[in-house]
């Protein structure tokens, strides 16, 4: 195989990866179903004798369901309950970006596993748990002026629980629970918010060990039987948007994971006897938990890509903190990581315009050797040194563009400031698809002009075929996207046009010199 034939096949490899990826996250990456998740009916009649173990912590258990409130919280940005079984049973954004599209505030508890809730190892006490209320010391919290306290407690004859809880309007809490005797029991986040379900990004548990080593399970992934973690400092259960955590970078503690009978990642902490923690419920906002503590924002995860992610949606937030506007921020960033990878897009241009130039003469050297490989690929590597052509130029920038493309499609997809913002006209929400669909189309678009632009030596029909067919597979594809991506990738196609052009125009110049000289 000579090394053009080896340039184009890495060429449309590359090219094909892209598809690949979109297609397998859309169609093989396991889709939990939202009626799923947040169906309660049976997880809530389970009632086993046996006692609560690392093994079992989520079958043995009775699980009560109550809508008795004990105490409202109410701030600007959130409104809480906490039910008589000292858990909280609902909370509630109020901030106009993170409600439905039906106008409904987004609620991010889910009835089937509540936050601290406690499930304790011995049966006897389990079972009174989950039966005797608790009391609480004040009904309602107003925090419009800063932060506020409510104490509940639980009896349960031989042993006294008591939950002193301290909120924040940002949504973070302080925890300290008290047993009048040492005994060991599991206090969970609650459920993973079951809100943004979607196809592309991490749903389930993130562990941080005392090292900032990161540990992910997501849902369908915990082993059967469930798992231990220890030296953990924090303890969160999230989806694409939200999340719902302890954390504590005091003293380390002990996780376990368990699973639902979807196969959702239960989060609990596993102790014995007064505890004191922390904890927060709310969306995956960088400058929110950055706020509350730098080290939280090790929940908001990229992926495999996360050490150039990161760098990138940092780079994003300053530009929106000068600029504005998150829409023209994505602009912004895209024309800078454009400009960073000119000189070796630019060789690749060059290199591939000298190539489509050479074209006749390889057909000639293909035709004269083609029953001497050997000296077919001598007389080819002979004609690219004189003529300072690279049959891998073309590939390299390419090459080099696919962990930059999969960062920003991460940032794209899992950052939460996206919710809400607008960009221009049209587009009110760059979290969700473009609802006219203009921005995919002017996708497509550029995507096929950046073809017919770019110089080809493809002679297998096929191969050729299969990359006519890319820029409207790509364009299907990107209807499902969010627009903020979808306007990065059309932003990126524009100045590959562009720069194309240029190049095209510089060759030729070039080649006319070299026709006078």
């Amino acid at each position: 195989m000579d090394k053009l034939s080896t340039q184009k096949r890495v060429l449309l490899a590359t090219l094909l990866s892209f598809v690949f990826f979109i297609v397998y996250d859309y169609f093989f990456i396991p889709k939990q179903v939202l009626s799923e998740q947040n169906a309660t009916a049976k997880t809530q009649q389970i009632a086993q004798k046996s006692a609560p173990s690392d093994t079992n912590i989520n079958q043995a258990i009775t699980t009560t369901k109550s809508d008795k409130i004990l105490t409202k919280i109410n701030t600007p940005l959130f409104e809480a309950d906490i039910d008589e079984l000292g858990r909280i049973s609902k909370f509630y954004l109020n901030e106009a970006k993170y409600k439905n599209d039906d106008g409904s505030r987004t609620q991010l508890v889910s009835g089937s596993l509540m936050p601290l809730e406690i499930r304790f190892t011995d049966t006897a006490i389990n079972e009174k748990a989950f039966k005797v209320p608790y009391v609480a010391n004040i009904s309602e919290i107003d925090l419009k002026n800063g932060t506020a306290s409510v104490s509940l407690t639980q009896n349960l004859t031989d042993l006294t629980i008591t939950k002193n809880l301290t909120f924040y309007p940002n949504g973070k809490y302080d925890l300290e629970i008290k047993t009048s005797k040492n005994v060991q029991y599991y206090v969970t986040t609650g459920l993973r918010p079951s809100v943004a379900i979607d196809a592309y990004t991490i749903h389930g548990a993130l562990l941080r060990d005392s090292e900032a080593k990161l540990e992910i399970l997501e849902d369908g992934d915990v082993k059967a039987g469930g798992e231990q973690f220890a030296n953990i400092n924090i303890l969160a259960a999230s989806d694409r948007y939200y999340t719902t955590l302890f954390y504590s970078f005091d003293a380390v503690q002990n996780a376990v994971i368990s699973t639902d009978e979807h196969e959702n990642a239960l989060v609990f902490l596993k102790h014995s006897g007064d505890l004191k923690i922390n904890g927060y419920i709310g969306p995956k906002d960088y400058e929110i938990l950055k706020s509350i503590d730098t080290r939280l924002t090790d929940v908001v995860e990229y992926g495999w890509f996360s050490f150039i992610a990161k760098p990138m949606f940092w780079s994003l937030s300053w530009l929106h903190s000068h600029i504005g506007n998150w829409g023209w921020a994505i602009v912004v960033l895209t024309l800078i990581i454009r400009v960073l990878l000119f000189p070796l897009t630019y060789k690749g241009m060059l290199s591939m315009n000298k190539l489509k130039e050479l074209a006749p003469k390889m057909k000639e050297i293909q035709a004269k050797y083609k029953g001497d490989p050997q000296k077919l690929n001598v007389h080819m590597m002979e004609l690219y040194k004189k003529h300072g052509a690279n049959p891998m130029g073309g590939c390299l920038p390419i090459l080099l563009q696919i962990p930059v493309f999969f960062a920003i499609y991460r940032v794209l997809l899992n950052a939460i400031e996206l919710k809400g913002a607008d960009w221009i006209l049209w587009i009110h929400d760059l979290s969700v698809l473009d609802p006219y669909y203009v921005l995919p189309i002017l996708m497509g678009a550029t995507m096929f002009l950046q073809q017919k632009l770019t110089p080809t030596t493809f002679t297998d029909p096929m191969q050729e075929k299969i990359m006519k067919f890319l820029p409207l597979v790509f364009t299907l594809f990107f209807f499902t996207f969010p627009a903020g991506l979808t306007l990065y990738w059309f932003v990126n196609n524009l100045c590959s046009v562009i720069q194309q052009v240029v190049v095209n125009r510089l060759f030729e110049k070039h080649k006319k010199a070299e026709v006078k000289a």
